[in-house]
């Protein structure tokens, strides 16, 4: 596996392009969801920012398999890769994406009063929300590599996200600390940090992601044995091309999935 600096330095452009295509996907959910919040069409824009959340499982699931590639080391197309990837998954994480967006707004119109209000909250319930917070952090990352990997049913996946969450809680909890450090940073000291919003669009979602990956993926690639059965494909690919005839034509190398 690939190091941090290694992949920041020799595919910064990949992340770019990762973080613009994903902002592109997410941004009309997230501008209604404020809009909301600051009192503009309050009423209905929760309802319409969780319509808007409906490409949002895809856009996650495509983003995990181009890091995880990136981190593999395995060659790609950014651009290829993600649009077939969110093609393939947007279905089946359609309502994991839009449950996922919707805890999201929740967390931030609970937290919001406390962070910015100085409403002061019981520690008896920020205790609890912490804790949820951390959960939530631990499981989703393996939900969507998942999703991206494997043909298994979602109720599957969830469960096979818990045991792994739970099994590797170390690993787990650092993933969703370091995935999640600098959106905190940056929520603490608002209005000041706004001033770097327009690096967060540029590369803050891949270097988040990235960050958390290089903990959540090697449990996951060693439980389902992914980095190897597409090796052992790989290898029957070329076997079987060097058996053909010339003029037949290259064979791809189809994925886990």
């Amino acid at each position: 596996m690939r190091s941090f600096v290694d992949i920041l330095f020799s595919e910064f452009r990949g992340l770019i392009k990762l973080n613009l295509l994903f902002c592109a996907l997410t941004l009309p959910s997230v501008i209604i969801f404020l809009l909301g919040l600051f009192g503009i069409y309050s009423s209905i824009a929760l309802f319409l920012s969780l319509i808007a959340a409906i490409p949002v499982g895809g856009a996650i699931a495509a983003y995990m398999f181009c890091l995880s590639r990136m981190l593999c080391d395995e060659p790609g197309y950014i651009m290829c890769d993600y649009k077939r990837k969110f093609t393939e998954n947007i279905r089946q994480a359609a309502a994991p994406g839009i449950l996922c967006a919707a805890f999201v707004y929740v967390q931030i119109y609970l937290w919001g009063p406390f962070v910015f209000g100085g409403v002061r909250i019981d520690a008896v319930w920020i205790i609890p929300g912490i804790v949820l917070l951390a959960i939530f952090g631990m499981v989703a990352p393996y939900f969507f590599i998942q999703i991206a990997y494997l043909d298994l049913s979602t109720k599957q996946i969830l469960i096979n996200s818990v045991i792994l969450a739970f099994t590797h809680a170390p690993r787990s909890l650092i993933g969703a600390v370091m995935g999640s450090a600098f959106w905190v940073a940056f929520v603490l000291l608002l209005p000041e940090s706004l001033v770097v919003t327009p690096l967060l669009l540029l590369f803050g979602v891949s270097l988040s992601w990235l960050l958390c990956l290089m903990w959540v993926w090697p449990p996951v690639n060693k439980t389902f044995r992914i980095e190897e059965t597409l090796r052992e494909r790989k290898n029957e690919k070329e076997l079987e091309l060097g058996n053909q005839e010339p003029g037949l034509g290259v064979v791809s190398v189809p994925d886990v999935k």
